[in-house]
């Protein structure tokens, strides 16, 4: 099997941070605080959200893994290009489709949303916030130590769960479960970023603060990215230069190498 081009990478790319943003963020809209007319509350709260964010990437990733790396997250590309598991020529690309994808399914919310008699987009589409826009009011400095680490620990599960030491197909359950947790904890913080793409994605929709504070979805998690980026491969083994080569899948090679794979950076 011949490895994906550059278009279908960025197909899966777009569709894949789509799928995210719309199931994550679409149940933090449609699903988390759902009341009968006789006062009965079927909403499915803080763990049903984090359970769609990490069903979105477990089935996101396994989907479109073994084309584009299964990224659908600007923290995630850079600590992959940092870590030399894609090359750095496809970051931008990257960022780019990635946002465009957050954006289609934010869009796509807000236009199901309008549909309900009585909704306000503003202040209710799932946006990222600090201080008033917290959630439960967290200071900027408290949100930025928390999307900064949290990132960082989802980039270490990510690098370690597609390495080559790792077992075979039970990556994309291991980031679905990551992210999860990363939610649990961090829904009341920021409601929980740790993706620029997503903040994106719904922040001009939602307005109430939210663009103006977008820069911060956007710095801590990059911030994290770059940390496990680097320290990575200096904890837990040498790093591996995998251009033209983005996705750890033997289903990519074509059966008969042209040369000898490249050794570890050392």
């Amino acid at each position: 099997m011949t490895a994906p081009t550059m278009l279908q990478r960025l197909a899966a790319e777009t569709f894949g941070t789509f799928w995210l943003v719309f199931g994550g963020c679409g149940s933090a809209v449609f699903a988390a605080t759902v009341q009968t007319d006789d006062g009965v509350l079927l909403g499915i709260g803080f763990l049903g959200v984090s359970l769609a964010f990490g069903l979105t990437v477990l089935t996101g990733v396994y989907a479109f893994g073994t084309v584009s790396g299964g990224h659908f997250n600007p923290a995630v590309t850079l600590g992959a290009a940092i870590a030399r598991r894609v090359e750095w020529k496809a970051l931008p690309l990257y960022w780019a489709v990635q946002v465009i994808g957050g954006l289609l399914a934010g869009l796509l919310i807000f236009v199901i949303a309008e549909g309900r008699e009585g909704f306000e987009a503003t202040g209710n589409m799932a946006a990222n916030g600090y201080g008033d826009h917290s959630p439960t009011g967290y200071s900027l400095w408290a949100v930025a130590i928390a999307e900064i680490v949290l990132t960082a620990v989802f980039l270490f599960v990510i690098l370690g769960a597609t390495e080559e030491r790792a077992p075979k197909g039970f990556a994309g359950l291991a980031i679905g479960l990551t992210l999860t947790l990363i939610h649990l904890v961090s829904i009341p913080i920021s409601n929980t970023s740790v993706n620029p793409a997503r903040s994106t994605g719904v922040a001009f929709f939602n307005g109430d603060g939210a663009p103006g504070q977008l820069w911060l979805f956007w710095v801590a998690p990059l911030i994290g990215a770059v940390i496990a980026g680097a320290v990575y491969p200096l904890l837990f083994g040498t790093r591996e230069q995998l251009a033209e080569r983005p996705v750890r899948e033997e289903a990519l090679d074509t059966g008969r190498r042209r040369g000898p794979r490249n050794p570890p950076l050392r």
